[in-house]
């Protein structure tokens, strides 16, 4: 049989959808259809050292998609105000079908050694609070919503990892690890997953033209991001569409023989 293309009436959950490549995937569900709960934090972090998304940023993506977005204030850390947001998507359009996990931070550019301690620590709990307990939040939050659907499911769990999980990068071994995580916490969730129906996958973006692209150019002292672009093949940089085209794909049913592993939007920074 064949199956249907639209994604008309499913319902995502996408956290770290205030800018970026988690608003850029919002937009690309919504115009596929979608209804989605968009959710940020809205607030800095003072362990990183640049501004995150805040509250108006937030609004200004769902007010794009004003019949298909709902935004929620939900930091990834809480992982009661991630079921609060999970509740919202089941009241507002009656479910849930996919959930992405975009929440992430930038932090580094010193040898680790070389790096004070209590800079160390703050570095390091900030990167493994928000990019890995966070992933593990969200799936806390959302994996039962998913499975509250009727067989046979076609849902999924997509966390956005980065190419800093297959590829060891300079001055950022926190990040490294981290990342590297995510795509073991991806890969433990989708054998969990097993035969419900529900894939677990993960995509590693390349350098990608973002405020976390401009903030990593801070700490290695760049005054352009284009330097990046020189270790992608494509010899570019990214635009977080076309990181989301990847994502909004892993989302949907035709991706149901992809799960437990990574998808490489990088640009060829790893081949």
């Amino acid at each position: 049989m064949t199956r249907q293309t639209t994604d008309g009436g499913r319902v995502a959950l996408v956290t770290g959808a205030g800018r970026g490549i988690g608003a850029a995937v919002v937009h690309r569900m919504a115009r596929s259809g979608w209804n989605v709960v968009a959710t940020d934090r809205c607030a800095d972090d003072p362990r990183v050292p640049y501004p995150l998304a805040g509250r108006e940023q937030l609004a200004a993506v769902a007010a794009q998609h004003p019949d298909k977005v709902v935004d929620v204030v939900a930091d990834v850390q809480d992982l009661a105000a991630l079921r609060r947001a999970v509740d919202i998507a089941r009241d507002r359009f009656g479910g849930l079908d996919a959930a992405v996990a975009g929440a992430g931070l930038i932090a580094g550019g010193k040898p680790l050694w070389e790096t004070g301690e209590s800079e160390w620590e703050a570095e390091w709990e900030a990167l493994f609070s928000v990019g890995v307990n966070g992933v593990a939040n969200l799936a806390r939050a959302a994996v039962p919503a998913l499975l509250e659907r009727p067989r046979p499911r076609n849902g999924r769990f997509v966390a956005l990892a980065s190419a800093a999980a297959h590829h060891g990068l300079w001055h950022l071994a926190g990040y490294n690890a981290a990342k590297h995580a995510v795509v073991g916490l991806v890969k433990g969730l989708a054998h969990d997953l097993r035969g419900t129906g529900i894939c677990a996958t993960a995509v590693s973006p390349g350098s990608t033209r973002t405020d976390m692209l401009e903030a990593t150019a801070r700490l290695y002292g760049l005054d352009d991001v284009e330097e990046f672009a020189t270790h992608q093949l494509v010899d570019r940089l990214l635009d977080p569409d076309e990181v989301a085209a990847a994502v909004c794909f892993l989302c949907s049913p035709e991706s149901s023989a992809v799960t437990g592993t990574v998808v490489h939007a990088d640009g060829g920074f790893t081949s």
